[in-house]
């Protein structure tokens, strides 16, 4: 019989051989720091003042500068204001006003909405990507069309925004390469109005967006129903077939089965890993769908216009928090307000967030023309790629999964631009990421059939 001592050393050894042919991920002390300055009373606090804003209905515009939604994004750019001021010009804060058409259903006038829109700029001119960050700001209550009766929307989405103004907080005091955008939308309730508006703007403006994180409700850890309590999980919602899909890459689709790696389910994975990496006690859950049933999110205008974008959300949700009057009926309790939000459910998934970002933005860009070799038959894979533009890779990884695998299962750095594996591509998914000499990858990349 072992002693515990062997057993113990016998464990690393096989914990070691089981590593062989992985790269072992570093933490970055700086992104470490980040995510500890992350305040659930700075959170608390936000979802509070917005709380007492009484409602945040889309269409509750008024001069009064204590309720409806006029004077909490005017707070709530008061609060960029701020980060501005802070940071010297670094940050910019924006009054996004639109105008939306009556459809007949949830806006019956010619109506005014709101955005307000923070963006950190990089400090690297040639580095063209942008990282954005979203969160809705208007609430409703049973009626959809109701902006007079309170509807405090403490979870769906002051949840979402607080994260939103506390990310900017945080990071906008680090110097990042690429633009970070912290978009804190209206006329979400009303079909995705904001949201829609800035997509189209940044499809306009050729913005490069390399992932849109939308935070939708993420402060929940009570279900309803089932009763199930769990503030250690997080879903990540991303498609698989891209909104935005081309004849040409349906094409390379099918030629590729490439149906679960579209770049969103990229992003997702790198939410995933690098969320895990600096975050305690949470688990990312990785759903294959671009929302839920009879729902939808601010990241789907941004995916029909052809970005990368997924949604963030608690694992279960409590029905008798959403869309209802706050009231009491047969002991149960309705409506959306703050005693339901768990704050420390709210930092943790604004970590994920944070780290995210962070970890794609100070990493170079994603590899260019990721191609795999398919011109003959063989037991093993050719995989090659481009250097970015911008600031050069310290080199590449290549990733590897099973077929059957959700995650990337083995990690291959190479210094060059092509690598040669012993590893049928029959059997295997792979992909490539840049990384820099702290250990920052990019996004990564799946690669197309090599054209000749």
């Amino acid at each position: 019989m072992l002693t515990g001592k062997k057993a113990f050393l016998l464990f690393l050894l096989a914990s070691v051989v089981s590593l062989s042919g992985q790269t072992i991920m570093h933490h970055d002390s700086k992104i470490t720091g980040m995510v500890n300055e992350l305040s659930t009373n700075n959170l608390k606090a936000t979802v509070q003042k917005l709380v007492g804003f009484g409602t945040r209905h889309s269409f509750s515009t008024n001069e009064n500068e204590t309720r409806g939604i006029t004077a909490a994004c005017k707070w709530v750019k008061g609060e960029f204001d701020k980060i501005a001021i802070a940071t010297g010009g670094r940050f910019e804060a924006v009054w996004d006003t639109f105008t939306v058409n009556p459809e007949g259903r949830r806006i019956l006038k010619k109506e005014q909405m709101i955005n307000v829109i923070g963006r950190l700029k990089g400090n690297n001119k040639e580095d063209k990507r942008v990282f954005l960050v979203s969160g809705h700001i208007d609430s409703r209550n049973g009626s959809a069309n109701d902006t007079k009766i309170d509807a405090p929307g403490a979870n769906d989405d002051a949840s979402g925004v607080a994260l939103v103004v506390e990310l900017a907080r945080i990071m906008s005091k680090y110097n990042f390469p690429a633009d970070i955008v912290f978009t804190v939308v209206s006329g979400e309730e009303q079909g995705l109005y904001g949201s829609t508006h800035i997509a189209e703007k940044a499809k306009e403006e050729n913005w490069n967006i390399e992932a849109m994180l939308n935070n939708d409700m993420v402060g929940n850890s009570a279900s309803s129903g089932n009763r199930i309590e769990d503030n250690i999980q997080v879903r990540v919602f991303s498609e698989g077939i891209p909104a935005f899909e081309t004849d040409r890459m349906k094409r390379e689709r099918i030629a590729t089965s490439g149906e679960n790696d579209s770049k969103s389910r990229q992003l997702a994975r790198y939410i995933k890993e690098v969320g895990e990496r600096y975050v305690d006690n949470i688990e990312v859950k990785l759903i294959y769908r671009s929302d839920r049933f009879l729902r939808g999110g601010d990241q789907s205008p941004f995916s029909r216009n052809g970005f990368t974008a997924v949604r963030l959300t608690e694992m279960n949700e409590n029905f008798d928090r959403q869309h209802q009057n706050v009231r009491e009926e047969n002991g149960i309790k309705y409506g959306d307000v703050i005693e339901s939000v768990d704050f420390e459910y709210v930092r943790k998934i604004a970590a994920i967030n944070l780290a995210a970002i962070a970890n794609a933005n100070l990493a170079p860009g994603p590899p260019v023309n990721a191609a795999i070799e398919v011109r003959e038959v063989a037991n093993n894979t050719k995989i090659k790629w481009e250097t970015p533009g911008g600031t050069a890779p310290d080199g590449y990884y290549v990733l590897m999964r099973e077929t059957s695998s959700p995650v990337w299962q083995k990690k291959f750095f190479v210094k060059g631009n092509e690598l040669m594996l012993p590893y049928s591509k029959d059997n295997y998914f792979f992909a490539v990421q840049s990384v820099d000499k702290e250990g920052h990858e990019s996004l990564p990349v799946f690669p197309a059939i090599a054209r000749n």
